[in-house]
């Protein structure tokens, strides 16, 4: 029961982002997940590499995720920086 509670807590925890009245710039958090999803297929590319196969990454796709993390975290700190009227 403890177990069905927790998880609906989190649940309930995970659609408070969504909302407009919230502490969590959703921007910063596609940033971030943007930004982890260009480390780990760094990594990958890396320990294929180390191993001695090619890992082909689509220029397309790379470009697309490095959009992302730069559109998300300029405007993130714009806002941030920028004056409430």
């Amino acid at each position: 029961m403890a177990l069905l509670k927790t998880i609906k807590n989190k649940i309930m925890s995970f659609v408070e982002i969504f909302k407009n009245s919230n502490d969590y710039n959703e921007k910063t958090i596609i940033g971030f997940i943007s930004f982890a999803v260009m480390i780990l297929v760094m990594l990958a590319d890396v320990i294929t590499g180390w191993v001695g196969k090619d890992l082909v990454v689509n220029e397309f796709i790379y470009n697309s995720f490095l959009f992302v993390t730069l559109g998300s975290f300029g405007i993130a700190g714009l806002e941030k920086f920028a004056k409430k009227k």
